[in-house]
This record gives C-alpha cells, sequence and structure tokens, in this order.
C-alpha cells in the first residue's frame, strides 16, 4: 500500500488551482507554488489578499464590458476621450492590449468572444444588441471593428458592419499589421497601433 504523498491537500489545491491559470501547466503551477510557499509573508499573503480584493470589487463595466471597480469603468466614465468613436473588441484583453500601445483614445465595447459555429457561439451569446443600442442612441460617428484576423473574428466583423450599416454611422476595420490567424492580446504596441492607423472601410 503506498504511502502517504509529498504534500498534503491544500497545497495539491493551490497546485491545482494554480494550473489552470492560462499560461502556467501542472509544472509551472508546481514551481509558482513553491516560490509563493518560501515568500510567504513578502508576496503569498499579499497576493492572497489581493486576489480577495479583486474579486469582491472588480466587475464588468454595465457599458461598454471592461473590467473595473467602478460601473461605468473609467474609461466610459473619462471625459477627455473621443466619445463620437467605438472601438470594438472580442476579449477585455484585446482592449487592455490597446490600451497599452496607446493607439486609441475613443470608447471601447467587449463582445465577450466571437460568433463560431464549431463552439455555438451565436449573436445572441454575444454583447451586440447592446452595441447596436450605444451606436442608435446618437452622438457616435465611428465603430472601428477591432477582431481578430481569424475565421471567427472576421465572421464576427462581417456580421457587426451589416447589423451596423442602417444606423449611417462610419464602420471601420483594422487594417494591415494584422497578420492572418493573429490575435490583438498577443501582438506587440507598434503593430496594433500601425493596424488602428490604417484602419480601412468594413
Amino acid at each position: 500500500m503506498p504511502g502517504p504523498g509529498p504534500m498534503g491537500p491544500e497545497l495539491e489545491r493551490l497546485i491545482l488551482l494554480l494550473a489552470k491559470v492560462p499560461g502556467l501547466g501542472p509544472r509551472s503551477a508546481r514551481r509558482a507554488a513553491l516560490a509563493l510557499l518560501q515568500k510567504r509573508e513578502t508576496l503569498m499573503r499579499p497576493l492572497a489578499e489581493a486576489l480577495a480584493a479583486a474579486a469582491e470589487a472588480i466587475r464588468p463595466c454595465s457599458v461598454c464590458g471592461n473590467l473595473d471597480t467602478s460601473d461605468p469603468c473609467g474609461l466610459c466614465a473619462d471625459q477627455r476621450r473621443d466619445r463620437g468613436t467605438i472601438c470594438v473588441v472580442e476579449t477585455v484583453g484585446d482592449l487592455w492590449a490597446l490600451e497599452r500601445a496607446a493607439a486609441h483614445r475613443g470608447l471601447y465595447h467587449v463582445l465577450g468572444g466571437t460568433l463560431s459555429a464549431l463552439a455555438g457561439q451565436r449573436p445572441e451569446d454575444l454583447a451586440i444588441e447592446t452595441l447596436i443600442r450605444r451606436v442608435a442612441s446618437g452622438g457616435v460617428r465611428e465603430v472601428i471593428l477591432a477582431t481578430s484576423a481569424t475565421v471567427d473574428g472576421q465572421t464576427t466583423a462581417h456580421y457587426l458592419a451589416e447589423r451596423l450599416r442602417a444606423t449611417g454611422v462610419a464602420i471601420t476595420q483594422l487594417a494591415h499589421g494584422v497578420p492572418v490567424g493573429g490575435e490583438l492580446v498577443y501582438l506587440d504596441d507598434g503593430t496594433i497601433a500601425a493596424a488602428l492607423a490604417a484602419r480601412r472601410p468594413a
């Protein structure tokens, strides 16, 4: 009969949870857990407190879908931003990538994914109707479709362009700079800025 494992249930649970974080596999999770335990007071406890505070305070913005501690979020509430331009992105990660590149000074709209027959993602599964309502309420001059250059991303952009055409606003799409199959969250700042600057009619 095998003896007890090298770690208790608390440590096993910590490693299992860390392994679920994107970019961390089981081996990386074990290394991360060990590093946290070795720096219990300076890293582990502050991290646990930060995670608990974030889980309690951070929520999706009811206007654009960004994550923030306030609703509407800081971007939507910032009166210095160009309120006539809405940049439509798939995920909050894409929004953060565009903000990091400082390439867009308008507002955003997070869809929450892409249309995908394979994954069963339908228009009603995404924040499309709220986007249509935002644009229809007036004051918007341009909608930038900043979806990924994947089949699903381009299908989503085409669907949105068709839905938005009746509103009469200018509809543009990211141009060169975003490689086919590329996702915004993985691109460098220069590539994102170039793609946004060279956007074209959809």
